[in-house]
């Protein structure tokens, strides 16, 4: 068995794809469309879903935004220079609302950053 992706309901599908692709570095997988049932889908990682977990961010077409709720946490994601990529996310109008630092009471340097949906994502840079 193994994790296969997690899904994400997203208010603006270019906007998302385009904050995950161009901010985050990872690569549109593919893409489809439900006529009947007004949703569009599209997979995004950083390698095949064959052989990485990936992100399902549906679109559903009568519906532009949704409430958070409080049992979602958050997304992680490890990175080799956290320091230059909050730098850049936020060179390119993205919301670095955890600066990178220490963890507390640890040693190792995180940050988080939400996506255009308010999605948290936890940055922690592995060297």
């Amino acid at each position: 068995m193994r994790l296969l992706h997690t899904m994400l309901r997203v208010a603006d599908l270019q906007v998302s794809i385009d904050f995950y692709t161009k901010l985050m570095g990872m690569k549109l997988l593919r893409k489809s469309e439900n006529k009947e049932y007004q949703y569009t889908l599209a997979f995004i990682g950083y390698g095949e879903e064959t052989d990485t977990t990936v992100l399902e961010l549906t679109y559903n077409w009568d519906k532009n935004s949704y409430q958070m709720g409080d049992a979602f946490g958050h997304i992680a994601i490890a990175v080799d220079d956290i320091y230059a990529l909050c730098a850049f996310i936020e060179q390119h109008g993205g919301d670095v609302y955890r600066k990178p630092g220490p963890v507390k009471g640890g040693k190792s340097v995180i940050a988080f950053v939400r996506d255009p949906d308010g999605y948290a994502i936890e940055l922690i840079e592995r060297k």
